[in-house]
């Protein structure tokens, strides 16, 4: 299935952007009348019971979906260690999304080196207990060496290309991207934290119109994901907003 999916981390809607979300509701029914996707990240720093979630989904079309980043005690405080049981818990949590959730995001500190032996643990963890698409970012310079690349091309997991990116391998797609490497039946998960102030800074009309050429190139097929971090300033809001235009994707 040929997809784009444009949207911010979390659902606030700024002031500037109020009159580009009408309507009665929650923030995040309103926003989900208008894009069509976002990446809850507060389950990073602290759990939420199914029912919470369950009523996020509630508030939103049956076309919407969330991606859902790991919590840090997984990936920062463990380093992917002894990841079963909180992973367990985890995933049981998210499962109140039903079949609005799409995605779970591992991002990585950046003081995570890449190790075989942990890293084939936690995929393989993930596979088994859930069944949806699951991309990394990681930050570290070894994470981007081909014997990472290799194991995630195995396990099936994405790499998050991100800006701006740490290391030059980092601002495009890696790991995991579809049977013949072109994007078919992967997800291709963008994450755009604001450059050069991380979390403030808004992009240009030609950053996001060069995105947008890019993400046409991939095939049908692609299940391509563009999640707006910078929403510090509220500017992520506005991006989405350009950028959906920019490729005439509703919701």
């Amino acid at each position: 299935m040929d997809e784009i999916r444009i949207g911010t981390a979390a659902w606030s809607i700024p002031r500037a952007a109020t009159d580009s979300f009408p309507g009665a509701g929650s923030h995040l029914e309103r926003y989900a009348q208008v894009l069509n996707c976002a990446e809850i990240n507060s389950s990073f720093y602290r759990s939420h019971r199914a029912e919470v979630y369950a009523k996020w989904a509630a508030q939103t079309p049956a076309g919407f979906r969330f991606a859902v980043k790991l919590p840090r005690a997984i990936t920062h405080e463990g380093r992917l260690r002894a990841a079963r049981a909180p992973l367990q818990h985890f995933v049981a949590e998210t499962s109140g999304l039903g079949d609005r959730l799409s995605v779970l995001l591992m991002q990585l500190p950046p003081s995570l080196p890449f190790e075989p032996r942990p890293a084939r643990k936690i995929f393989g963890l993930l596979a088994e207990m859930f069944g949806g698409a699951v991309v990394c970012e990681p930050r570290h310079a070894s994470w981007f060496e081909p014997a990472a690349d290799r194991l995630m091309v195995a396990a099936r997991i994405g790499r998050v290309a991100a800006d701006p990116a740490r290391w030059p391998a980092a601002a495009v797609p890696g790991g995991w991207l579809g049977r013949d490497a072109d994007g078919v039946g992967a997800v291709v998960y963008q994450r755009w934290h604001g450059s050069p102030r991380i979390y403030f800074s808004s992009y240009s009309g030609d950053w996001l119109q060069a995105r947008a050429d890019e993400l046409r190139r991939w095939p049908k097929g692609a299940n391509r994901w563009c999640v707006f971090d910078n929403t510090a300033s509220g500017a992520a809001a506005a991006n989405a907003l350009e950028l959906q235009a920019l490729l005439a994707v509703g919701n």
